[in-house]
């Protein structure tokens, strides 16, 4: 089981009380990744949310038309995977190790069945997953428009130009 003092002062679990923290921290589990290792690809079941403790994690999405892209780097702190915690049955995108890191995970059908079960820890949950997927949302509108200006800028020709 996690310890608690190793993970209060992450995001997700920042002040929450005893009884929230009793109830979330056996659902995670430890696991830990080699640099360059596949945490999951594009693709994959969206099976587990991870929290990284240590270490350094890109996202990648590579568009049907395109090539992949690292659209965010997870840093210690960060949650990722959230495809898992929303529903959505396969990951949007992957992830991959670019360090040695240490990581905790939940399965999104054991973080769901707690919301269920204890509707106040679950909208707290949900409010701080939703503001990690807003600011990803930011951050990858944000490189996409500096991509597209810097093809601009570099000579692309436009269609039918």
């Amino acid at each position: 089981m996690i310890c608690q003092k190793s993970v209060e002062n992450l995001f997700l679990f920042e002040d929450l009380d005893d009884e929230a923290m009793d109830l979330l921290l056996p659902l995670f589990h430890n696991c830990g990744c080699e640099q360059e290792e596949i945490i999951f690809e594009q693709g994959d079941d969206a099976d587990f949310l991870y929290i990284l403790i240590e270490g350094e994690v890109s996202i990648r999405f590579k568009p049907d038309d395109g090539q992949e892209m690292v659209i965010s780097k997870i840093s210690s702190g960060g949650v990722f995977g959230w495809s898992a915690a929303f529903g959505s049955e396969f990951y949007t995108s992957g992830a991959y190790c670019d360090s040695d890191s240490e990581l905790i995970r939940v399965k999104g059908t054991d973080l769901k069945m707690l919301c269920e079960k204890h509707p106040e820890i679950g909208i707290l949950i949900i409010e701080r997953l939703a503001a990690v997927v807003a600011e990803r949302l930011r951050n990858t509108h944000a490189q996409v428009v500096s991509l597209l200006s810097y093809g601009l800028r570099s000579g692309i020709k436009p269609i039918g130009g």
